[in-house]
């Protein structure tokens, strides 16, 4: 983006805006679980971003960023990122705890901003991570293997499934340093990307009679998570974020993101009877509160004046 960031004062439509993506996102663990109680991860994924890309493609143009952008950030966030959520999902991983995972995405952009972008991570901001890591070896100590238990291999492939949140957020960055560009088409057009991955592994993992089985069985439940994280997850969350994002610092914008895993536990709990364990609990506070400190550590280095220490 050309010339200096022009920032807004922050308004109710923005809290709004704000909450309303704490609450889509909150919700968005549990929807997935349902989800794929009628769908294999794979094809959920498939489904999923054809529902957010493919209606759109023929009034949307093509933002104008280079084709490398559009793969990468749909590879990463679309094919990687919920490709591993939802396989998490269906092997165990609670909806509650992702919700809490999921969150350490903050702390691997952190780790991959230094060796990418040149971005240099401050003492605080380790401090953060060092209290986020110890959360979530406190939260895998907790698995189980018993029904509506978190399973150890669910919590490996959701800590992976943040992973590659982080590296679409790279991508992101990557891209703005590029040009400027509108979020809703950026959405729409990376969402295109993952479809035919998603639907070549659903049919090399389970066959054509399956995929073709679980499509003509289609129950509501099912199409209703597919729309849900298509047109309100995706399209309508991710717009909402970005603009915030372009309109505000991302210091006042991100710490709203800690109000994920409350949403999410509560939705979890009220769904499905899921109640952490103690440790799973001492675990989440863990990773909040190193969310805090990082997030508190930005705001004090914005409100420093320069060249104070």
């Amino acid at each position: 983006m050309s010339g200096a960031q022009v920032l807004r004062p922050w308004s109710r439509g923005d809290s709004l805006r704000a909450l309303a993506v704490v609450v889509l996102w909150g919700l968005n663990f549990v929807v997935m679980k349902v989800g794929l109680q009628g769908l294999s991860p794979m094809l959920l994924g498939a489904l999923r971003f054809a529902a957010a890309s493919l209606p759109f493609l023929w009034w949307i143009g093509r933002p104008p960023l280079p084709w490398r952008y559009v793969l990468a950030y749909g590879l990463a966030q679309g094919l990687g990122q919920f490709g591993f959520l939802f396989w998490g999902l269906q092997l165990g991983m609670t909806a509650g705890m992702a919700s809490v995972v999921m969150q350490m995405q903050a702390f691997f952009t952190l780790l991959l901003a230094a060796p990418i972008l040149g971005e240099r991570a401050r003492g605080w901001q380790w401090a953060g991570l060092v209290l986020a890591l110890g959360g979530l070896l406190a939260i895998a100590s907790a698995h189980g293997e018993g029904p509506g238990q978190m399973t150890l291999v669910g919590l490996v492939l959701t800590a992976s499934a943040a992973l590659m949140w982080a590296v679409s957020n790279i991508v992101v960055r990557l891209a703005a340093r590029h040009g400027s560009y509108e979020p809703f088409p950026f959405i729409v057009w990376t969402s295109v990307v993952p479809i035919l991955p998603f639907t070549g592994l659903a049919l090399w993992t389970e066959g054509w009679d399956a995929v073709v089985s679980q499509l003509a069985g289609l129950r509501w439940p099912a199409v209703a998570s597919v729309l849900y994280l298509a047109w309100l997850a995706t399209l309508l969350a991710y717009t909402l974020w970005t603009r915030l994002l372009q309109r505000h610092t991302a210091g006042k914008v991100t710490p709203f993101s800690l109000l994920v895993p409350v949403v999410g536990l509560a939705a979890a709990a009220l769904a499905f009877g899921e109640v952490p364990k103690l440790l799973q609990w001492l675990g989440t506070g863990a990773v909040l509160l190193g969310l805090l400190v990082n997030q508190a550590g930005q705001w004090w280095a914005a409100r420093k004046p320069p060249g104070s220490h």
